[in-house]
């Protein structure tokens, strides 16, 4: 089913894996947390896509097993360096497989970045517009603004142009700071951007991942927060239940304030999964 259709039903519970660098023990160990996930009844999970197409076999094959598992897979597809026949043999494949849902991406910028670097897809609209068709398409956004926008108007008018070139739905980067996201929902309203708008947490059970989710996404650590976290960053078991608990008490509140669902960022671990969603069954029950 078309993740659009499912959001005028219901709100979404959903959670993303990305493809093992090696394949064999690790594409195996991938596939068996997909059958747990399967398991906490999602609406979607999504797989992700290097840019230029670097893992784009592993990710079909990967959103094939979750569509063979009885689950709807959200298949990304990075612009980036790609060519159009990149595109094509990837969407081909993934008709295929019955696999009615995208997420358009443009992909990270390297650092030595030049305008021939995305000759054919300069933006995620451009790869949205090329591909269209009969998939349901998503994007991204972001809830601090993104690192190449000026100001939140200018990324705004981005969101609005996504919606404009075929996106039904949009997931944000991840945040933990709840705040930003009401802002980006009220904001993006007022800018006429009328498709949902899906939060993505990503629970911080490992300290040393601060400093990567910064430069990825430049996502604000609250003071509370990062008090808890300095407090306790040697202590692993400490550190995880103060991660969990922290994405519990973003996903409560979100929900209570009408988010249309939850994605769920969980760098491939089923356990993290399986935690958040135990200590929010009554509430999943109830409003999902």
């Amino acid at each position: 089913m078309k993740i659009d259709r499912i959001l005028t039903q219901k709100r979404t519970l959903s959670f993303e894996v990305f493809p093992p660098k090696k394949e064999g023990s690790e594409k195996e160990a991938l596939f068996q947390t997909i059958d747990r996930l399967k398991d906490l009844r999602p609406d979607f999970i999504s797989v992700t896509y290097g840019a230029g197409g670097s893992n784009a076999r592993s990710a079909v094959e990967i959103a094939g097993y979750i569509k063979s598992a009885g689950v709807e897979p959200l298949a990304h597809i990075t612009g980036g360096p790609s060519a159009p026949s990149d595109i094509d043999a990837v969407t081909e494949q993934l008709k295929r497989l019955n696999i009615e849902n995208i997420l358009a991406l443009r992909g990270d910028r390297p650092a030595d970045y030049t305008a021939e670097y995305c000759k054919h897809f300069r933006h995620a609209t451009d790869l949205m517009a090329y591909i269209k068709g009969d998939f349901c398409i998503g994007a991204a956004c972001y809830p601090e603004g993104h690192s190449e926008c000026a100001t939140l108007r200018e990324d705004l008018h981005n969101l609005k142009l996504k919606q404009d070139s075929g996106a039904s739905f949009l997931i944000t980067q991840i945040f933990y700071d709840n705040s930003y996201y009401y802002r980006l929902v009220h904001e993006a309203a007022k800018a006429g951007v009328t498709i949902p708008i899906i939060p993505g947490i990503m629970p911080l059970v490992n300290p040393k991942n601060i400093a990567r989710i910064k430069s990825m996404c430049g996502s604000t650590i609250p003071l509370d927060f990062r008090n808890m976290i300095e407090t306790y960053s040697d202590n692993p078991a400490v550190m995880r239940e103060i991660g969990i608990n922290y994405a519990v008490y973003q996903i409560i509140d979100l929900i209570a304030k009408g988010a249309p669902g939850i994605h769920l960022y969980i760098m491939n671990r089923a356990d993290t999964a399986i935690d958040i969603c135990d200590r929010l069954k009554s509430v999943f029950h109830e409003l999902f």
